[in-house]
């Protein structure tokens, strides 16, 4: 984990308030987790797991923990567009519809590098780029959704799901979803409570429970 100097936001009602939830999903899930990795390691191979860098702060790196839903690239770089969709395997396919790739994400919150709820933590060169956007956007810890989850997510996969080449995925998140959704996060950082956090968690239970449009 990289050092530095900034951290999110976090009360410690909020910390608490994720402890205990991050506590009672992790058991829940455990059945559910382990069948996940028995299912990738049978169909898939290692790792099970995949590991990304991103920013919790303008200066401090953590690994985010997600389910492997693509094959392994060395070279793999950058948010995922169009350009990446052959890489996707058929159980990832299910894992990113029904969201079960971020479950291991538990283990961020209980290490502290997240919350529930906050901005996504975004990749470095986005942070690099934007230094005086994300400054404000990290104010608060990033979270596993959000206002943007909620009300851009979809939007966003559509824009890059038609880019077919890196450079153009690059550079339609960079123009067309790096700024909606930093306004969408700066709005959450302007209101941010623990009420609001239940409200937002009740609307994504809820997202993901209705079922997917054709």
């Amino acid at each position: 984990m990289a050092g530095g100097g900034g951290e999110g936001r976090m009360t410690p009602q909020k910390r608490l308030f994720d402890l205990a939830l991050a506590l009672v999903a992790g058991l829940l899930l455990l059945p559910l987790i382990v069948l996940v990795t028995c299912v990738i390691l049978l169909r898939d191979g290692r790792p099970v797991f995949y590991l990304s860098e991103r920013m919790r702060a303008p200066d401090t790196a953590f690994r985010l923990v997600k389910f492997r839903t693509m094959t392994t690239d060395r070279a793999d770089s950058g948010v995922s567009g169009g350009d990446k969709s052959a890489r996707i395997t058929r159980t990832g396919r299910i894992l990113r519809r029904s969201r079960l790739d971020e479950v291991p994400q538990l283990w961020n919150i209980l290490a502290g590098d997240m919350s529930f709820v906050g901005p996504r933590p975004p990749l470095r060169r986005y942070v690099d780029r934007f230094p005086a956007l994300y400054s404000g956007v990290l104010r608060n810890r990033p979270g596993i959704t959000g206002l943007a989850t909620l009300h851009f997510h979809a939007h966003e996969e559509r824009l890059l799901s038609a880019c077919t080449t890196p450079k153009e995925t690059d550079a339609v998140y960079a123009r067309r979803c790096v700024p909606r959704k930093a306004r969408l996060d700066l709005l959450y950082a302007r209101e941010a409570n623990l009420c609001l956090d239940v409200k937002i968690l009740v609307q994504t239970g809820r997202r993901l429970l209705r079922p997917r449009r054709r």
